[in-house]
Parts: structure tokens; sequence; C-alpha cells
């Protein structure tokens, strides 16, 4: 079961091991591993990350990933401040880059995740943008039983995924990749909201909005009951938490 690589240039943010990549990199990375091994990719914000670093057990999960990249606009910055080469690596652009680029398109992709016939209309869009959508599943609002989870993986492990996109939202899809790390032979990445960008069930953020690190205020003007706490409360105080940390050790 893979771990992050050895040679990989790594900076801590609050205790999480961050790859210093951008999204060719990572992609690149991706495909590589194309073979059935099995390992998880967490793609991480600010939000997730003060969670995990509240949560033991969520902390550990994130210590165990092949990779963790840098979601948060704010998240790729500490990594520029540490001298690193880093670029943000947000998980709707490395799914899309990984599903339309035609150099990735020997991978075949499951999408186990979102809302009520999101999963079918995705591989529907992908599809005709020449990726290879080997299957789909969206798990009920409830932990599925033993039998239904021994379906679930035998369907992955029968079509002959090399990637399983995983879209239930942080921290359930890390709990989730987790536990499936061992029993799923393929690269898990834990992508949350993608799946609603892409299949249009969200409108996401002008590309300006996102260049500049302001995609989290479009969000939240369109949910702002949902989002609040992230963007309000959880990102003052990662910036607390940052500042109060030796943010130059890398």
């Amino acid at each position: 079961m893979a771990r992050v690589a050895s040679n990989d240039v790594i900076y801590d943010v609050l205790g999480v091991p961050i790859t210093a990549t951008n999204l060719q990199s990572a992609a690149d990375r991706i495909h590589g591993w194309k073979g059935g091994q099995s390992r998880y990719v967490g793609c991480r914000d600010v939000a997730s990350l003060m969670v995990m670093a509240e949560t033991p057990d969520l902390l550990a999960i994130a210590k165990n990933a092949a990779m963790n990249v840098p979601d948060g606009a704010p998240v790729a910055l500490l990594g520029r401040i540490k001298g690193h080469a880093v670029s943000r690596t947000c998980g709707p652009d490395l799914m899309e880059k990984l599903l339309t680029d035609p150099a990735y398109h020997d991978l075949k992709h499951f999408f186990y995740g979102g809302k009520d016939r999101i999963a079918e209309l995705l591989a529907q869009r992908f599809t005709a943008k020449g990726a290879q959508i080997v299957g789909t599943y969206c798990p009920p609002f409830r932990p599925l039983t033993p039998t239904e989870d021994a379906r679930i993986i035998a369907q992955i492990h029968n079509s002959g995924a090399d990637v399983v996109w995983v879209g239930i939202s942080s921290p359930k899809q890390d709990i989730w990749m987790a536990e499936h790390l061992g029993r799923i032979n393929a690269t898990m990445i834990g992508v949350g909201a993608a799946f609603d960008f892409h299949s249009g069930a969200v409108e996401r953020a002008p590309k300006w909005m996102q260049r500049v690190g302001l995609e989290w205020s479009f969000r939240l003007l369109q949910e702002p009951r949902r989002l609040w706490r992230r963007y309000l409360i959880l990102a003052p105080k990662f910036v607390f938490r940052v500042l109060t940390t030796n943010i130059g050790t890398a």
C-alpha cells in the first residue's frame, strides 16, 4: 500500500504533509500510478486542514495519503513562502485535467458519490470528451452494510478502474478512502464538490476569481447557510494557527 514517496518535496501545514506540486505534475504522477496498487490522494483546502489538525484520527489519515495536493490558494501560498515551487492544485481542476487531456485517455475511471444521477451525468459528459468511464455508484445517505460494501468493492474491482473519484464531501470521503486502502486496487481521489461543478448542478466561480484566490467568496454567496462556518470561522482560525507557528520551517 502506497505512502508519500521519499523523493517528494513536502511541506508541513498544521501537521499535514502537503506535496509541493502543480496541476501538471500531480496529473502526471497519478497517470504514472496506473497499474492497480491501492492508494489515495487528498485535496487539502483550509477547511479540511483545520478539521484534520484538530482530529487525531483524521490527521493520521492525511499522513497516510500517497499525496496531499494544495487545493486551496492559501495552502499553495504557504508552500511558496517556504521557498517551494508550488501552485494551487484543486480537485475540480485535477479531475478535469485527467479526464479531458488526451495524454491521459488510457486511464479508466470510476465515479463514487454525488447526489442521485450526478455520477451518471458526469459519465456522459466526460465520455463525450474521450474519457474511459467504467462505472458509477451513488451511495445512500447512510453507512453501507457489509454486504453492500463488499458489492461495491467487487464492482470497482471488476470494472478495471485505475482511478476512483470520490465525491462525498470531506472528511467522509477521506475516511472512506482510508477504510478501503488495500481493498480497492486503484488510486482513490477525494474531490468533494467537483462532482457538482462538472455536472452543472452547482455553478463554479469565474476563472478570474479562481486565479486571484476569491473562489471562496463566490461559493459563500451561493450557499451562505451551509458554508458560512467554513469561510467565516474556520478560515480566520486557520490564519491565526498558521501565524502562530513557524511558517519558515520547510
